[in-house]
């Protein structure tokens, strides 16, 4: 059966997020197996100069809605955008990162158009020609399996679990401009300020240090960024130490925060509450360190160090400063 592809492809400040490429390359391998389109739907202000980008990503058809109004994400606007968008191209299925952004997004677009919508996608098995989605569910204790069964499916993939290839040097990809009619809205952005405090994306980084109590005060911190700028990696941390208000909320990862899938999670001082499993046990490789050996953490763990993180993070550190030099 022939299904079409529409690639909700997120961008932030003229750059296409790296969890959107994953994304296409993924509709890019159910499409060659079902003989289908993929088309990769490009929605803001001043973007039309990144679908040479996306042609890399053999794309079929790119199409575009480059509009002042979409310059800063307002939930209606891009709502609108995306139903449009799926009108016109009629796919099978509307995949996107599964971001803040598209958390917001992705929902409402499938009540707009009466679909189903199935979101933080950890794997996709094609079984039967039918098409079913795993989801973690109750804290990642279970899995949840879906059959994509109706007309069309929304579906947010999460980052860093689906591996992407490398683009191609060279495709040629049909590129159409969205006919968008922005139609007004009743909640309009006046201002945007970013966050100077975040050095790598949490949700992208494919490497996380993350620290708990077990750091035993908000002055070690910068121990931890020590090695995050030896491994380029991302700062986390625990609810308890946001709750204490030792970092901000935007590092939290855990059930009430972010859930990430890097290559490398490096929990410090974390006890290893189900709560903040739920949000890093699908890392690829976790390494804990703690001075309790009962701690809950060591049973998720890849690798285990018991002890003073005080004492072996600054080693650590040290030691990945040399052997990265070295190499």
């Amino acid at each position: 059966m022939t299904e079409n592809i529409l690639v909700w492809v997120e961008q932030r400040n003229g750059q296409i997020r790296k969890a959107a490429g994953e994304v296409l390359f993924e509709a890019r391998r159910l499409c060659t197996g079902s003989g289908g389109k993929l088309v990769a739907f490009l929605a803001g202000g001043n973007v039309a100069q990144l679908a040479a980008t996306l042609a890399r990503y053999r794309t079929d058809k790119i199409l575009v809605a480059d509009d002042p109004s979409l310059e800063s994400y307002s939930t209606e606007r891009y709502t609108e955008a995306l139903v449009c968008a799926v009108k016109k191209e009629n796919p099978r299925y509307v995949m996107a990162a599964h971001t803040a952004m598209s958390q917001d997004l992705i929902p409402r677009a499938a009540a707009r158009t009466d679909s189903a919508c199935v979101t933080d996608i950890t794997e996709l098995r094609e079984e039967n020609d039918v098409l079913r989605a795993v989801h973690p569910m109750y804290s990642g204790k279970v899995l949840g399996v879906f059959e994509l069964t109706s007309p069309l499916s929304f579906l947010t993939l999460r980052p860093n679990v689906f591996p992407p290839d490398l683009p191609d040097e060279i495709h040629e990809s049909e590129m159409e401009q969205l006919a968008f009619n922005p139609a007004p809205v009743r909640a309009q952005v006046v201002a945007t300020v970013a966050s100077t405090g975040v050095k790598v994306e949490l949700s992208e980084a494919p490497i996380i240090v993350s620290g708990g109590r077990g750091i035993k005060g908000p002055e070690h911190w910068p121990m931890l960024q020590e090695l995050c700028d030896v491994l380029g990696a991302a700062l986390g941390a625990s609810r308890a130490v946001v709750d204490a208000g030792w970092i901000d909320h935007q590092h939290q990862v855990g059930q009430s925060g972010k859930t990430v899938s890097p290559k490398l999670y490096i929990a410090v001082g974390i006890s290893g509450a189900v709560q903040h499993l739920a949000g890093m046990s699908s890392s690829k490789v976790i390494v804990a360190i703690n001075n309790n050996p009962d701690a809950l953490i060591f049973q998720s763990a890849t690798y285990g160090i018991v002890g003073d993180c005080l004492e072996i993070v600054p080693k650590l550190t040290s030691a990945c400063r040399t052997l990265l030099s070295e190499s």
